[in-house]
């Protein structure tokens, strides 16, 4: 990964966060099942998998419906704080890096090409998040309470983050772990690598599927735009 970019090389690279780079939805789930118990109740499987990829707001309806409390604003918002209060301080037990997550980032840096974070998470843990993952590692981040609620499956995060970039989305690669994050960057013209983490991802017109960052070839990211027309 120390070849220098080339013509073919993507706009820029717009990197998700939670399941993409850091294996951090395996804290979410302690975090939202330590709040079902808080509240008398239970994180059903079903609707935890449905979480994957989501933002705080929805994420929070989806907890509160299966512990049967009735989603009004303020106990959305109190569910809110209580699970980034708890998600706090598991990331500072240690936030693991995904399979080849530290080269990935150092492999974009190394060739120059544009980076950015685009995730689902709210700021205030996002910079938690980036004490592991480098401030310098991105030229830009876009977080979940930063979109004007048109969170992904919205393409606007992504969207978002080629317009602070100067770029044409449809120049970018994004990198996504969840049906969700697929959907918002595909929507925005991204071509997608599509890394499976916690849920299936199924084969698409606009995505290349690899098992892991380790399998990604930065220094061809442009040949994928060939193979993908």
């Amino acid at each position: 990964m120390t070849c220098d970019a080339g013509q073919n090389s993507p706009a820029a690279v717009l990197f998700d966060m939670d399941g993409t780079l850091v294996d951090s939805e395996k804290l979410w789930s302690v975090a939202l099942d330590d709040y079902a118990k808080h509240r008398g109740g239970a994180l059903t499987e079903a609707t935890r998998e449905a979480m994957v990829g989501s933002n705080m707001t929805r994420s929070m309806r989806m907890l509160l419906a299966d512990v049967g409390i009735p989603d009004s604003d303020a106990e959305v918002d109190a569910a809110s704080q209580w699970v980034a209060a708890r998600m706090v301080e598991l990331f500072e037990l240690g936030l693991p890096w995904r399979p080849g997550g530290p080269e990935a980032l150092r492999g974009a840096r190394s060739l120059g090409i544009p980076t950015a974070l685009v995730t689902s998470t709210i700021r205030s843990l996002t910079e938690k998040a980036l004490e592991t993952l480098g401030r310098d590692s991105f030229d830009v981040t876009v977080c979940g309470d930063e979109v004007g609620g048109n969170n992904k499956p919205h393409p606007e995060p992504y969207l978002k983050a080629a317009r602070l970039l100067g770029v044409d989305p449809a120049e970018c690669v994004a990198i996504e772990d969840s049906p969700t994050g697929v959907a918002s960057a595909e929507a925005a013209g991204c071509l997608v690598i599509a890394i499976p983490c916690e849920v299936p991802l199924q084969p698409g017109p606009h995505r290349v599927l690899r098992d892991s960052l380790e399998d990604v070839d930065f220094a061809a990211l442009g040949e994928l735009f060939t193979r993908a027309a």
